[in-house]
């Protein structure tokens, strides 16, 4: 195991100027920062995690509370910020909260107590009044990205407004006749995102002087196969079936149009189909969609923790739809034939 001494005597400097340039805290300068790292990798040496803790006081460990791992929208939030964190010399520690209140308590009683952590990036979840009040309690930098959180530093997209922009274009198209892929009760938790779409997408048909149809919405569970159930649904009702579909995410609208290919429309000839997200496989299906930049909000995360932990000046006031979203329109939409 090599040693810092080692370091320090191959560098030609100090043990301390090695301890500062490694580790980020205090001057070194220019040429003897890369006279160490050139003599620290070398070697092969990396700075101990245990030695490093408690000499700052830090663990250079970040918390990460997820409700979902297998979803791909989390994941690419958590990507976002596993890379940014990474890039600054810094570990994540995945907490998963499911609904069952005997975990949640241990998460937040129990594993965040335990001082392992410098501070929590909280992705997506509703955090109940005493759970916010135990992070609170951490006295440690918490940054949410979800819906408004008068307690916490939030970073958040104005779902309401991300589904108006997706209808109107609709909208702007001719489309009269919009059905809507959406989220069962089950699924509308955490900031309830399904329901803040929904009533983006009536809102902007009710500033058209279109009528809401219940007949015309499907709910669905945020996936492919969803998507793909629901949209066969709205497309095999008898009567009128619609020309445009807006789905809650893009997953479901890539099910939307694989079903339109198995019932035989053309699209977007004879439906037009958006989504929202961003998904990576958006492009490949030339999806419309509304793109909320998951990996950058993830970056945007990281970028704010790290500014509260390492600044000595006062974190920024993080405002609700601080976050960006752009309308990329590809293949999946057109112009309502007269």
């Amino acid at each position: 195991m090599v040693s810092i001494d080692e370091v320090a005597r191959a560098a030609g400097v100090s043990t301390a100027t090695v301890s500062r340039a490694l580790s980020g805290r205090g001057h070194v300068s220019a040429g003897a920062k890369a006279k160490v790292e050139a003599a620290a990798k070398s070697l092969g040496y990396v700075v101990s995690a245990s030695a490093s803790s408690l000499a700052s006081g830090r663990t250079r460990n970040i918390g990460v509370l997820v409700p979902f791992l297998d979803r791909w929208f989390f994941s690419t939030v958590l990507s976002g910020i596993a890379s940014a964190l990474m890039r600054r010399g810094y570990d994540i520690t995945l907490y998963s909260l499911t609904a069952d209140r005997a975990e949640r308590h241990d998460v937040f009683d129990t594993f965040l107590r335990r001082q392992r952590v410098d501070g929590v990036i909280a992705i997506s979840l509703e955090l109940g009044r005493e759970e916010t009040e135990r992070l609170v309690e951490l006295d440690l930098p918490v940054i949410a990205i979800g819906g408004p959180n008068p307690l916490l530093t939030t970073l958040t997209v104005d779902d309401v407004a991300v589904a108006r922009l997706a209808t109107e274009h609709l909208l702007a198209l001719g489309h009269r006749e919009i059905a809507h892929i959406g989220a069962s009760p089950e699924f509308d938790i955490d900031f309830h995102i399904p329901t803040q779409r929904r009533q983006g997408f009536e809102q902007a048909l009710a500033d058209a002087g279109i009528p809401v149809s219940p007949s015309l919405f499907e709910p669905a569970d945020f996936t492919i196969e969803g998507g793909f159930r629901a949209a066969k649904q709205l497309l095999g009702k008898p009567g009128g079936r619609p020309t445009a579909i807006f789905a809650a995410s893009d997953e479901m609208a890539i099910g939307a149009l694989l079903a339109a290919r198995e019932l035989g429309y053309r699209v977007p000839e004879d439906l037009s189909v958006v989504g929202i997200d961003g998904h990576e496989l958006g492009e490949f299906f030339r999806l419309t969609t509304v793109d909320q930049f998951p990996l950058g909000q993830g970056e945007r995360a990281a970028e704010a923790i790290l500014q509260e932990l390492e600044s000595d000046a006062a974190p920024p006031a993080h405002r609700p739809g601080e976050l960006p979203f752009e309308l990329i329109v590809r293949g999946s939409t057109a112009r309502l034939p007269a």
